[in-house]
Order: C-alpha cells, then sequence, then structure tokens
C-alpha cells in the first residue's frame, strides 16, 4: 500500500465528515478547520493527562483564568482583571460574566478554587507544586477568586494557562474518583468548542459552544482532528489540503524545509515561547547502572548530540547545555561542558566497574521508544547505535502512548527519551522534574527518574519564592552547575517545532501557547 492508498484508507472511515474550510458567501463567520491529533490521546480532559496531543485538542474544550503574549505577559483568560496586594501574597481575579460549561451549568469562581485546590494538585504533576504554595482559596463572590499564598511566590501569575490549570465543573467532579469519572468521556469544558464525538482510531469532532462567553467567537464552526498514524500520510494530507494546520510533529523534521517552499502555507516557529520544549535522555536512577552519576556522565560524552540534530532533527534544534533551556529566564550556560568523546565515556563505565565482558559488551539497558512520531523511532535507533560504540547494549522496546505514560509514570522503566515544557520560569517549568517533593508514581512529567538532592531542592525553593531577580539569577545558576555535575538526565536538544498552516486561515498563532489556544479567534479570511 502506498502513501496515498493508506491515506485514503483513513479517511474512507470518515467520509461523512466535511473536508477543507466551508463558509456560505458573505458570513462573517463559519466553516470547518481539518487538521491532525498524533497520537491519539489517551484522554482529552487535560487536568488528567499533559501529554502534547492532549492539550492540544484539550486547549479548545478547556480554559483558565489568564493567556500569555509572545513576551510571556499575562493576558486575560476566563479573568478579565486582577490584582496583587503590595506584600505579594494576595492575587485577586475577576472572572468575566455569563461563563457557561458545555452543560449550560454556569462556571463561577467555586470551579475555579474546587479544580485548582482539590484536582489540579491531586492529578497534575506541575500545578500540585504551584497550588501547594497557596495558603488558602476563596470563593467571596461567584465572580471573584481569592488566592493567599503562603510566602510570595514570584512566577505566580504564570501558573494559570489552559495547559497549567484548566478549570472542571465541580458540579461533575466533586466527591468522585477524578480519573475514574465517567463524564470524563465527555470532556466539559468551557472553551468555544465541545466534543460532539469521539470516533477512536479516526478522528475527534468538536463543535461551536454557543454559549460561549466572548461575543461572536468561535468564528468557525466546528474543528476536527484526524488520526493519522503514518507520517508519509500526514505530509500528504498537508500538501494535498486534506488538512489545513499541522503542529509540532505532525510533520517530520526532515520534511520541513519541503513544505516550506508550499506557495499555499504560512510557516512559523512562533507559538513555542510558553513552553520552550527541552528535551533529554531519562535514565531511572533507581536502577543500575543509571544510579551511578559517573554511568549518567558517561552517558552525555556518548551522544554525539551535534550529530543528532543535523542526521534525526534536521538542524531544528540546539544543543542543550543543562536543565535550563537557552530559551528561559535565569540560563546560564557557564556549566560542566561534555563534548562528545568516546574515551571518555569508557574512561568513565570503566572507573565505575562496568568494564567490557568477553563478549565486550559491558550492559543491556531496555529503551522504551516514546511513540509520538517517526523522529522519536529514529532518535531511537541513533542513541543505540551510539551506546554500542562503547559496550552497552541499548534494547529498543515499542509501546503506545497510554503504555508509555503508564511506565514512565510508574518507574516501570530503565530509559526513555522524554520532552517537556519550561513554561516561561523555571520554578513553573524545570524544578519539577528534579525537587524531591515531586517524586510521585503514577503522575506522569514529574520527578520520575528520583533523583534526589537535599541542596538542589534547597535551592529550588529559595529561588521561587526570592523576589529580587538578581537573587534569583545566583540561586539557578548554582543549582545549574549542581545539577549538570549530577546529570539526573542527559539533556540533548531544545526543539523548535514548525507550525503550517494553510494562508487562508488568520489568527492561528496569537500567544505564546500558539496551537494549543483556544482557537476562538481563528477565521478564514
Amino acid at each position: 500500500m502506498n502513501r496515498r492508498e493508506f491515506t485514503a484508507a483513513i479517511l474512507a472511515g470518515s467520509a461523512a465528515l466535511p473536508f477543507g474550510i466551508t463558509r456560505a458567501v458573505g458570513q462573517t463567520r463559519g466553516g470547518t478547520l481539518n487538521t491532525i491529533i498524533q497520537p491519539e490521546p489517551p484522554v482529552l480532559v487535560t487536568a488528567l493527562n499533559q501529554q502534547q496531543p492532549t492539550l492540544t485538542l484539550g486547549g479548545k474544550i478547556y480554559e483558565s483564568l489568564l493567556k500569555y503574549g509572545p513576551d510571556l505577559k499575562p493576558m486575560p483568560g476566563m479573568a478579565k482583571s486582577w490584582e496583587i496586594s503590595p506584600d505579594g501574597l494576595t492575587y485577586t481575579f475577576k472572572l468575566f460574566e455569563g461563563i457557561t460549561f458545555h452543560d449550560g451549568k454556569p462556571m463561577t469562581s467555586e470551579d475555579v478554587v474546587f479544580s485548582c485546590m482539590q484536582v489540579l494538585t491531586q492529578t497534575h504533576p506541575r500545578a500540585r507544586n504551584n497550588f501547594a504554595r497557596v495558603a488558602s482559596a476563596e470563593a467571596p463572590d461567584p465572580l471573584t477568586v481569592v488566592f493567599k499564598l503562603k510566602q510570595p511566590f514570584a512566577p505566580f501569575l504564570g501558573c494559570f494557562d489552559c495547559t497549567s490549570a484548566p478549570i472542571l465543573p465541580k458540579h461533575v467532579y466533586e466527591g468522585t474518583d477524578f480519573r475514574k469519572n465517567p463524564m470524563n468521556d465527555k470532556a466539559i469544558g468551557t472553551g468555544p468548542f465541545k466534543l460532539k464525538e469521539w470516533v477512536r482510531g479516526s478522528h475527534v469532532h468538536l463543535v461551536r459552544h454557543d454559549g460561549y462567553y466572548l461575543k461572536d467567537q468561535p468564528y468557525l464552526d466546528e474543528i476536527i482532528y484526524r488520526v493519522i498514524p503514518d507520517a508519509a500520510s500526514r505530509a500528504l494530507a498537508l500538501e494535498n489540503g486534506t488538512v489545513q494546520l499541522v503542529q509540532w510533529s505532525d510533520i517530520e523534521f526532515f520534511d520541513v524545509t519541503r513544505f516550506k517552499k508550499q506557495a499555499n502555507l504560512e510557516y512559523t516557529t512562533n507559538g513555542y515561547e510558553y513552553f520552550a520544549p527541552h528535551q533529554w535522555l531519562e535514565m531511572n536512577n533507581r536502577i543500575a547502572p543509571m544510579n551511578d552519576k559517573r554511568f549518567r556522565q558517561a552517558v552525555m560524552h556518548l551522544i554525539d548530540r551535534d550529530a543528532l540534530n543535523k542526521r534525526v532533527y534536521f538542524g531544528n534544534a540546539k544543543i542543550a547545555t543543562g536543565p535550563i533551556s537557552s530559551k528561559t529566564r535565569f540560563y546560564d550556560g557557564n556549566v560542566k561542558k561534555y563534548e562528545y568523546s568516546l574515551d571518555k565515556a569508557k574512561a568513565l563505565l570503566d572507573e565505575m566497574g562496568l568494564k567490557p565482558g568477553a563478549n565486550g559488551k559491558r550492559a543491556e539497558i531496555k529503551y522504551v521508544v516514546p511513540p509520538y512520531g517517526e523522529v522519536y523511532q529514529r532518535a531511537g535507533e541513533f542513541f543505540r547505535q551510539s551506546f554500542s560504540r562503547v559496550g552497552i547494549d541499548l534494547v529498543l522496546v515499542g509501546t503506545d502512548m497510554a503504555g508509555w505514560a503508564e511506565k514512565v509514570g510508574n518507574w516501570d522503566y530503565e530509559m526513555t527519551q522524554n520532552l517537556l515544557y519550561q513554561l516561561g520560569d523555571p520554578a513553573l517549568g524545570v524544578s519539577r522534574t528534579y525537587i524531591s517533593t515531586n517524586i510521585k508514581k503514577g503522575i506522569l512529567f514529574s520527578n520520575t527518574q528520583g533523583y534526589s538532592n537535599p541542596e538542589v531542592d534547597r535551592l529550588f525553593e529559595e529561588a521561587a519564592v526570592a523576589l529580587d531577580e538578581k537573587k534569583r539569577q545566583e540561586l539557578y545558576t548554582k543549582v545549574q552547575q549542581i545539577l549538570v555535575e549530577d546529570v539526573p538526565v542527559a539533556w540533548t536538544l531544545e526543539l523548535e517545532y514548525p507550525i503550517f498552516y494553510d494562508k487562508s486561515l488568520k489568527n492561528v498563532v496569537t500567544t505564546a501557547i500558539g496551537s494549543h489556544e483556544t482557537f476562538g479567534v481563528v477565521h478564514k479570511s
């Protein structure tokens, strides 16, 4: 079966669904946007799952109090205004009037307090740390939310995008097991689009939420996210106009140059400022030989990251130097450097006693390949070849999206590749991976590798509550130096993902979260 036949076979099952963007002549709004979701998310409720496909699709369904511009400054979301007390401890948000959930029930400050303080503290790896800093959260009236912090927390206003603090309906979730609530399949939020149907393996169909509180939004009638597992078929769907928008890894990196030349498409790497995607090899620090930092240091030496960028990511990345992205505040590149050196890698392995056996093999390690597209399989092959040069047999293990999340979240893995968001401030997107209080079994994108260092814990905590920018930089510089010495994970690349969309589409990228946004203002010219 060639790629055109493969695409036809995939799309035949949803032939009744509209393709392209259509709207009646003279209308100021309307139409259908076809796009891709890949891999298919295990669930659509963003409070329960923070994998990228869930957040991309769920951003149209769930909202939070704020949005963030490309400069990462806060903008109104469901909160039309906010105030901070002079002592930096009290944050008061005023909500827009007339916000309703997709089931018609009003959304009030009670839903915000319930979501932030009860749901997200249990289910969300980064929100749980953010809201643990709240001494009390109150709803003095239906349109007012008041958070009182235990102590100042400099980046608190950065905690409220739709991926970090999605608001769920209290009347649906209160008193239930949040992860097993039968209404999870309905995905009830307040966003401009609501779930019409989810045909697993085929598509997720969103339609306009007619009760949306912002005038005239959304402009589109519907969005159809099509599940297209094959990379060549995804590329063909964009090429022939079957879909009009791709994001993240929908298009493989080797195809970026080709599509940049396609006349009907716009190309941008904007819309990822809040995330600053940071990639690494994740090693379970609980298991030998990964529990020895000399092994982890050897891994940094045996990976030719420049070659990884050129051969696997086709230059769409920058070499990572440590835990904080160069695109994020408080980055300091003046840290220990690990140049590509097989000799240094072998010397470290020999020093720790991990010497080659009679067959030349030092160790065998199972590597779980993330199921996010062909590039991850290629990266896995690259790592396998890299490790083999020093006598380590990296065994690639395949799984689906839910299986990968379960294995990594429950520490049932030896090595994998991971990518996390930086979220504009190390206190929000970086510390969660390394602080020992975030070693929580069953929660993905937490400290799943099990790294623990009391000094790192202290530095991250002091930096989070410090209000002086110079002091924060000093603390984050120290923590970067320690982590680069300890190598809890092997940082590889700062990725630059593309967004391609049909030139007839307007307002596709309007904030720092790009394709994760609500799409309420997206329309066709």
